[in-house]
C-alpha cells in the first residue's frame, strides 16, 4: 500500500477534511506518522484527545502556510503533503481581500517552495469548484492557487516529486454547505425554507468521498492532474422537500458570489480532459518532463463537453436525500 511505512503532512489538519483523513488513513492504513499543521492550538488539543489512541503515529505542528521558514521545518522527512488550510468563508474574502491573498496564494507558493526543497515526494492540494470560472475573491484566490501548484511541476527538475490538485465543491453537511442552515431553521421550529433561486443545483459529495479522491490522486498521478469525481446532483427544493415535507419555499433570490450550478469541468477544460469509471481527470495543456503521463484507461471526452451539477446525468430524487441525509454529520 502506497501510504503504509509514508510520513503525511496535511496543512489545515484540524479541519473536517483533515480530520476525516487522518481517522481514515490510520484505520485503513498503516502510516508511519502523520503530522497536522495548523495554526490553532485549541483546535490541536481537542483532535489530539479524540485520537489519544494513535498518539504514537500524530504529531502536532502549530504553523501557518503565511510562514515559509515554518513550513520547511515541519517538511523534513516528509513524504507526503496534503494542502487543506485556506481562508474559504465567500463574504471574510470579500471583506479582507489581502488577507485571502496571503493565506490562498502566498501560502500556496509557500507550500510549493518547501515541498520542494524539503524532499516531499507528492503533494495534493485541495481545490473547489468556485475556482472554476470564479465570481468571487475566494473562487479567484484558489484559481491562482490551482495554477500554482500545476506549475510547480516545472520546477521539479530531476527531484523525485509531482503536485496534483483534488476538486469538489461543498462537502454535506459541512459549515459552508445549505444542509445545516435548512438543520438549524427547523430545529427552531421554522416552517418555511428560503430558495435563493429555484433552479439551483448542487453536487452531494461526503467528506469520506473528499478523502478517497485525496487518496486516488495520491496514488495516480503523475503531475499536474486535476481530479474530479462523478458524483450525484440535486436540486435545492428536492433537499428542502427532503428535510422539511410540504414546507413553504419561498424565493429570496440569489447572493452576491453565488452560482445557480456548482462547475467542476468547463468547455475549456475539455480538450485535455478524460473519463474513468468514478471520476474525470483534466490533464495539463504544458507537460514540463517525461514524468507526466496519461491514464489510458479512460476515454478523452468530447470537444465541448462540460460536467455541473445542472447538466450531470446521476440526480438524487427527493427519497434518496431523505435516506443519504441518515448519515450527514453536520460540521461543528
Amino acid at each position: 500500500m502506497l501510504l503504509d511505512g509514508r510520513t503525511i503532512l496535511i496543512t489545515g489538519g484540524t479541519g473536517s477534511f483533515g480530520k476525516c483523513f487522518t481517522k481514515y488513513v490510520l484505520n485503513k492504513y498503516n502510516p508511519k506518522k502523520i503530522i497536522i499543521y495548523s495554526r490553532d492550538e485549541y483546535k490541536q488539543f481537542i483532535m489530539q484527545n479524540e485520537l489519544k489512541e494513535y498518539a504514537d503515529r500524530i504529531r502536532f505542528f502549530i504553523g501557518d502556510v503565511r510562514d515559509k521558514d515554518r513550513l520547511r521545518r515541519a517538511f523534513e522527512g516528509v513524504d507526503f503533503v496534503v494542502h487543506a488550510a485556506a481562508l474559504k468563508q465567500v463574504p471574510a474574502c470579500e471583506y479582507n481581500p489581502n488577507e485571502a491573498i496571503k493565506t490562498n496564494i502566498h501560502g500556496a507558493q509557500n507550500v510549493i517552495d518547501a515541498a520542494l526543497d524539503s524532499g516531499v515526494k507528492k503533494v495534493v492540494a485541495l481545490s473547489t469548484d468556485k475556482a472554476v470560472n470564479p465570481v468571487n475573491l475566494y473562487g479567484g484566490t484558489k484559481l491562482v492557487s490551482d495554477k500554482l501548484f500545476i506549475a510547480a511541476n516545472a520546477y521539479a527538475g530531476s527531484k523525485d516529486i509531482n503536485f496534483s490538485i483534488v476538486r469538489y465543491g461543498n462537502v454535506a453537511g459541512s459549515r459552508g454547505s445549505i444542509i445545516p442552515v435548512f438543520h438549524n431553521i427547523i430545529k427552531n421550529g421554522g416552517r418555511e425554507l428560503p430558495i435563493t433561486d429555484y433552479r439551483m443545483t448542487r453536487f452531494w459529495i461526503s467528506l469520506t468521498e473528499g478523502v478517497e479522491l485525496v487518496i486516488k490522486a495520491l496514488e495516480e498521478a503523475t503531475g499536474g492532474e486535476t481530479f474530479i469525481s462523478k458524483i450525484p446532483s440535486f436540486k435545492v427544493t428536492d433537499l428542502a422537500e427532503a428535510m422539511l415535507p410540504g414546507c413553504k419555499m419561498p424565493e429570496i433570490g440569489i447572493r452576491p458570489g453565488e452560482k445557480l450550478h456548482e462547475i467542476m469541468v468547463t468547455v475549456e477544460d475539455s480538450s485535455t480532459t478524460y473519463e474513468y469509471d468514478k471520476h474525470f481527470i483534466v490533464y495539463p495543456q504544458v507537460v514540463w518532463n517525461e514524468k507526466q503521463q496519461i491514464n489510458l484507461s479512460g476515454r478523452k471526452v468530447e470537444d465541448g463537453f462540460s460536467y455541473s451539477s445542472g447538466n450531470n446525468t446521476q440526480w438524487l430524487s427527493v427519497e434518496d436525500i431523505r435516506e443519504m441525509l441518515k448519515s450527514v454529520e453536520l460540521e461543528k
